[in-house]
Parts: structure tokens; C-alpha cells; sequence
């Protein structure tokens, strides 16, 4: 991977993360830091989104870089992260049932 490969990804990460945590209030915590976990992750998914999701529309990438699937990988990813500890969080404070 070269580094417009890599800036083509953090680019679309920055942008989906800032969406999700800004726009829609989608975090656990909020604050500047969670937003940067987001990113981390919202990277990853997008490095993914194209050897998952496959090769969509030949005239949107650069290289091996697919934006739609880049996209669609940094959504999915960041959303799965974010229920994940959502859900974990919430299992955790449940009250938990006595055996007899």
C-alpha cells in the first residue's frame, strides 16, 4: 500500500467517524478521544471494505482502494465496534440472577 492509499482510507475514516460520533451522537463516551478510536477502527474496516465487499465501480478507486466498499467496510466496522462495548457495558451492569 502506498501512502495516497493510506490517506485515501484515513481520509474516509476521518469523515465516517466524524459523521457517526459528531453528527449522529453515536459513541459510548463522548469526547475528542473516542472520536480517535473511531478513527483507528473506522480505518481498519475501510482497508477491509474492499477485499470483503469486493470491487465495486472501476472508475471509483485508486489502485486497490474501492470507495464505495471503503466506505460501506469504515461504516460497518465503527457501528459493530460501538454496539459491541454497548452491549458488553450493558450486560456488565445488569443485575445477575442467583442460582438456588
Amino acid at each position: 500500500m502506498d501512502f495516497l492509499s493510506f490517506l485515501i482510507l484515513l481520509i474516509i475514516s476521518v469523515v465516517v467517524s466524524g459523521i457517526l460520533h459528531f453528527g449522529f451522537k453515536y459513541y459510548i463516551v463522548p469526547g475528542f478521544w473516542s472520536y480517535l478510536s473511531k478513527v483507528l477502527i473506522g480505518w481498519i474496516g475501510a482497508w477491509l471494505g474492499s477485499p470483503i465487499f469486493g470491487r465495486w465501480w472501476e472508475g471509483l478507486n485508486y489502485e486497490e482502494v474501492y470507495l464505495v466498499p471503503a466506505i460501506l467496510g469504515c461504516l460497518f466496522l465503527v457501528i459493530f465496534a460501538v454496539d459491541f462495548v454497548q452491549t458488553a457495558k450493558a450486560a456488565k451492569a445488569a443485575p445477575k440472577r442467583r442460582r438456588r
